[in-house]
Order: C-alpha cells, then structure tokens, then sequence
C-alpha cells in the first residue's frame, strides 16, 4: 500500500475507534511493522499541531487517539450544551497523586497514607474513570488494587505516568520545614 493511502487509513482507524487504541494493534490488524505504524502517527500529530487544525492526534503511552484542542472546548460545550467537569476535590487530588506515585495500591494503602477513610472518594474516582480496578492482592481478604487510566493520562495531558513530576525528596523537606521553624517565634 503506497505511503499516503497507508496514511488516511491508519488516521481513519483511529478516528473510528473513538478511544485510544494501541499502535502494536494497528499494526497487527494492517499487517505492517510496528515501527511503520508509530512513524506514522507521530507524522499525524506534527500535521495537525503545525495545519492548528480543530482535531488533534495524541499518544497515550503506546496508544493514539483523536481528540480536540483545549481552545475549543468552550465552543464544543456551547454546541453540545455540555457542563463543565466539577473540579476534583482536596480528597480526590489526594487519593488520585497517591495512586498515580504508587500504583498499583490497596484501599488500605492510600488510607494509611491520608489517615482518612477514602471509600467515597474512591468510588468518585472509579465513577469519573480516573482510577480502575486493576485486580487483587493475593493476601487474606483478596483487596483490590487500584491504579489510573488512559482517561487519566488524557485528563491531565501527559503520554505516561513517567511525565508525572517528581516528588520532593526527604533531604528537601527536611530542609524546608528547619527553614520554617526559624520564621516562627
């Protein structure tokens, strides 16, 4: 199949699938190396990020998707009559940055960390599709364990949890908190 007819199908497979889908599964599906595939893509999303066109082409650790730009979500919203997404709540930005650093995580994990029962805020997090069940522990009881999704990565515009910023270490903090200690008298 000649490059540019190669091109609009693979665009039109992820424009039907309407969800991230994987490049290694596009390339099975097309018969094609994998490497053809992601070269491809990545072509895709240069385009449309240089065309400033009103879809974009993402990757989602080693999936693509279409999706829009951020500045036109207000004008989608309007014409879809859409309510905007209630912000995440203390709790929830809590128990998410918890599973996301951890993951995968028990119920009992996170509220150990937070000193708090996150059930509800669980649930929540699940219900928004933030967070999954990824399966259980082979301990008594058999706990779920928790981790985040594709839905997260898209939410917060990152390709993988590798992009995730790092967390302050224990040298900082210590650090930080002797430089307060001196402010208060």
């Amino acid at each position: 199949m000649e490059r540019g007819k190669l091109k609009r199908t693979i665009e039109a497979v992820i424009f039907a699938c309407g969800t991230p889908i994987e490049a290694e599964r596009i390339a099975q599906a097309l018969e094609l190396p994998l490497e053809e595939v992601v070269d491809i893509c990545e072509q895709l999303i240069t385009e449309y990020t240089d065309e400033d066109r009103g879809i974009r082409l993402v990757r989602l650790h080693k999936s693509y998707q279409m999706c829009t730009p951020d500045d036109c979500a207000d004008a989608i919203r309007a014409v879809m009559d859409l309510r905007r997404n209630t912000p995440l709540s203390q709790a929830a930005a809590e128990v998410l940055a918890v599973i996301a650093y951890n993951q995968p995580v028990t119920k009992a994990f996170i509220e150990q960390v937070r000193g708090v029962d996150c059930s509800g805020v669980l649930s929540g997090l699940v219900a928004r599709q933030l967070i999954e069940e990824k399966g259980r522990l082979e301990l008594p009881g058999k706990p779920l364990i928790y981790g985040t999704t594709e839905h997260f990565l898209r939410c917060f515009h990152i390709s993988s949890l590798d992009e995730l910023p790092p967390l302050p270490n224990d040298e900082e903090e210590d650090a930080s908190a002797e430089n307060n200690e001196g402010d208060v008298e």
